[in-house]
């Protein structure tokens, strides 16, 4: 069972990284919150891993903190939320954002992401409110931004990793808009960041 990785980072996209480990390339599905930590293709990386066995497939679930992958095993260890849902909502909210959400009983915050609904939130706060008690939400700080548009591929690669998360195009659209004439700064980690948040309301 692989546990961890490290290597060269050698392709990065909103839901996949390839890390060079020895000349063996992985191929490991992450979350948002993973893919805005991670540096540019070539630098050194190292990643908790999640391994899926499944009868047809085996698949890599990769996070730049063991504490972003201990509430990953929290969340799938919920019925009705597998691997794949796991990752949606993870790319959804920071682990702060849905543990905050959990603890506060916050029904409406957790079925603001794609696929989470009414139900599977109910049994998230019922069986993780406990459970998350140790994970104690940290402050994060947000830079400055620098204001302009997106280019073309910018703004694309941004509405793909959102449609992949189960956001309505024209509702990703509009959110991805609205976060660049706020004056975002234009990379796809902080239009990703910004849009989520205009999405969750």
């Amino acid at each position: 069972m692989i546990a961890f990785l490290s290597g060269k980072l050698i392709e990065k996209h909103a839901n996949t990284a390839i890390v060079d480990v020895g000349g063996v390339g992985y191929e490991v599905s992450i979350p948002l919150t993973t893919f805005y930590e991670l540096g540019e293709p070539g630098s050194d990386v190292q990643l908790r891993i999640y391994t899926s066995v499944r009868e047809d497939a085996i698949q890599l679930f990769g996070f730049t903190t063991a504490r972003d992958r201990d509430l990953y095993l929290k969340l799938i260890s919920v019925q009705g939320i597998g691997p794949r849902s796991g990752i949606a909502m993870l790319s959804g909210m920071s682990t702060d954002e849905i543990v905050a959400a959990i603890r506060a009983n916050n029904l409406a915050r957790l079925t603001s992401i794609p696929g989470v609904g009414r139900k599977t939130a109910e049994r998230l706060v019922v069986e993780l409110r406990d459970k998350v008690g140790d994970m104690a939400v940290t402050a994060t700080g947000e830079g400055a931004s620098t204001a302009g548009l997106p280019s073309d591929a910018v703004f694309d690669d941004a509405l793909s990793a959102l449609l992949n998360l189960g956001y309505q195009k024209s509702a990703a659209e509009k959110a991805l808009s609205q976060a660049a004439n706020e004056g975002t700064e234009i990379t796809v980690q902080k239009l990703l960041r910004r849009s989520l948040q205009l999405l969750a309301k």
